[in-house]
């Protein structure tokens, strides 16, 4: 008992120094743990010094990590990129294209490379597997009709706008999903301007996905165009993405604009609280060179006002993108205020109508291109009355010699997309005259000479005949209906002068989009107006017209073609179950415009086009055109059919002011 007495007594007393004495005790704990963290980071920091001067980061055997192009090779212990997946959505191939040449150039860092068209991939089964994949996702995405995705990106589209929109789909389904964006679209149409990429790269930061560049946006439209064509932006942010796609496979996290002082980032603090939100955000440091190269001006507003809209989220890319751009605007309108002659400088600096792909694109199709928005191209018609055969509609209705006719524009650019178009969409669009512009008299003088060129491939040819061959190297008659808006070339009345000049009738072809240039054409031989459809929705349908009030300058140029004091023609397109069942609204068109003649023909299918739906269930026998032809006269009292081309399938009526003598 004593000793169990004194046992107790030595304890308290130890108890009672330890805590009269803890401040010391406390003390010297903490400077134990202090010398151990500074011997940890330092222990830390001479090892990844040492790697770094090895150029072996994770073995001492320096072939097997080595960075092959700037990416990891697989025998890399870890693997920041495990490879790319290229997704596509596309209606007239552009994207696809586009994807393809992504995919050579990633290949080339090697890298595995997936191309996928999004019609044949189910997002809702698959695109979570990207979470964890360690892939960087591309998508590669075209904006169509009404600000439309392609047919094969739809679903992909609508599956990202609902889960992005459903609550019951977390905020970050797509964590750990990195992804770039390139939007292609035309800023002609500035309401739906690359909507579709714009879109996607939202719906995709609100399920939690990673930005690993800006989303970028290519533009058909010349004049617009930061690089001067879709194929120049493409190439501009296809360089940027493999220079960040390197950096990714080192293992950096964020780009750098280069900007930053002896290699250091101004802010890392700001850097690190976006990595750990995902990288939702780029900051003001991230991409600063990609904002400068690829967003555009109209796009912010449109984003922030269709994020209030929708969801009442605004990306804060998208809110730096709005308060970047309205400063440019701002410094923009300044410039020109200051410097009255910058105005000179930006005509000269006038990008040219035809770029290269789009040249390589028509030359293909047979036509002879003039400067930089003209075009001549050899009808099949000319071919055949050289032989000896028979002639277009022009020669039965108007007697035109088709071998003596040649069919050309000094504008290839058109202000609408016709469903029915002919050149399947390969020429520019545009709502006015953006572009550098040749002059008339060249334009002339190559066109007949190409003309001309074209004739002389048939001298020996079997079954020509040599009088009319000689005869068709004289050019008489001028059709100015190839393709695009002829009045649309500011020049054109100078144009129409120098063929009447050299003893050439002008046969002239407007879409019915620019009512004042109709008004102060100058007198042609015969002037036209296409009359696609009868009611504002089936022409929107039909045409597809830039401009947002294509009715009304539709209706004006019928008023407009009233006023002329010559001859003129309505020209209809029958394109069956789309606009042939509006007689009436046809005959109050035909009463506001009262042209001397009406060419009523079924619309002629091209082949199949990715850039519309027209089969040939769409094209009318002859007998349906005539027999809409006999109902329309019914409604028109002045007017009577005149003529017929039945293989043109197109009938002629004449108002009897022309078709009755006296």
């Amino acid at each position: 008992l004593d000793v169990s007495m004194d046992t107790w007594s030595y304890f308290r007393t130890c108890l009672a120094s330890i805590w009269l004495h803890r401040f010391y005790i406390y003390s010297a704990l903490a400077l134990g743990i202090s010398l151990w963290i500074v011997t940890q980071f330092t222990t830390t920091k001479t090892k990844k010094k040492g790697e770094k001067s090895s150029g072996n980061p994770t073995s001492s055997k320096g072939t097997e990590d080595k960075l092959v192009n700037g990416c990891a090779t697989p025998q890399a212990e870890e693997v920041y990129v495990a490879g790319v997946k290229i997704f596509y959505g596309s209606q007239t191939g552009t994207a696809k294209r586009f994807a393809k040449a992504l995919a050579e150039a990633v290949t080339s860092l090697n890298l595995p490379v997936e191309v996928i068209n999004m019609g044949d991939y189910d997002p809702d089964d698959c695109l979570a597997e990207e979470t964890t994949s360690r892939s960087i996702c591309v998508f590669l995405v075209a904006t169509y009709t009404d600000g439309q995705p392609p047919e094969s990106a739809a679903w992909f589209c609508k599956w990202l706008e609902e889960a992005a929109n459903d609550f019951r789909v977390g905020k970050t389904h797509l964590k750990g999903l990195r992804y770039a964006v390139f939007g292609l679209g035309n800023s002609v149409y500035v309401d739906h301007y690359n909507t579709v990429g714009r879109r996607m790269d939202r719906w995709l930061w609100m399920l939690g996905a990673s930005r690993v560049m800006t989303r970028a946006e290519g533009d058909c439209n010349v004049a617009q165009s930061r690089h001067g064509s879709i194929e120049g932006d493409f190439q501009a942010w296809k360089a940027k993405f493999l220079t960040r796609l390197q950096a990714l496979c080192r293992g950096e996290k964020k780009p750098c604009s280069g900007k930053c002082k002896k290699g250091k980032c101004k802010s890392p603090g700001k850097q690190s609280k976006e990595s750990s939100d995902h990288e939702r955000g780029a900051s003001e440091h991230e991409n600063t060179e990609a904002e400068e190269l690829f967003e555009t001006s109209s796009e912010e507003e449109a984003d922030a006002e269709e994020a209030g809209g929708t969801n009442s989220i605004i990306d804060v890319e998208d809110l730096g993108n709005i308060m970047g751009h309205m400063k440019k605007a701002k410094e923009g309108d300044v410039g020109r205020r200051e410097n009255p002659g910058r105005k000179e400088e930006e005509e000269e600096e006038k990008r040219e109508m035809i770029t290269p792909a789009l040249r390589d694109a028509l030359t293909k199709q047979g036509y002879k291109l003039i400067g930089s928005h003209s075009g001549v191209k050899l009808c099949r018609w000319t071919k055949s009355m050289l032989r000896g055969r028979g002639g277009c509609y022009k020669h039965t209705f108007y007697g035109i010699e088709s071998h003596r006719c040649m069919e050309a524009t000094p504008s290839l650019a058109c202000a609408n997309k016709c469903v029915f178009c002919w050149r399947h969409h390969t020429n520019p669009v545009g709502t006015e005259w953006r572009w550098k512009m040749d002059q008339p008299e060249l334009i002339l003088q190559e066109a007949i000479e190409n003309h001309q060129n074209m004739i002389r491939q048939f001298r020996g040819v079997s079954g020509v005949k040599a009088a009319r061959f000689e005869e068709a190297l004289t050019v008489k008659h001028c059709a100015l209906s190839l393709v695009g808006e002829p009045i649309m070339y500011p020049q054109i009345n100078r144009f129409v002068r120098l063929l009447h000049q050299h003893s050439i009738s002008s046969f002239l072809v407007t879409n019915a989009q620019f009512p004042e240039e109709i008004r102060s054409l100058e007198p042609v031989t015969q002037l036209y107006v296409s009359v696609d459809a009868s009611t504002r929705e089936s022409l929107r349908r039909i045409d597809r017209p830039l401009f947002k009030d294509f009715w009304q300058r539709f209706l004006d140029s019928l008023k407009a073609l009233a006023e002329k004091e010559q001859r003129t023609v309505y020209r209809l397109t029958l394109v069956k179950a789309w606009n042939v069942d509006e007689l009436k609204a046809y005959a109050e068109l035909i009463s506001l415009g009262k042209p001397d003649f009406i060419e009523v023909k079924g619309v002629t299918y091209c082949g199949e086009s990715s850039a519309s739906s027209l089969t040939m269930a769409n094209v009318p026998w002859h007998e349906e055109v005539v027999g809409f032809v006999q109902d329309l006269a019914e409604l028109l009292p002045d007017y009577e059919i005149a003529c017929e081309h039945e293989h043109s399938n197109c009938l002629l009526l004449a108002h009897t002011k022309v078709s009755s003598p006296g």
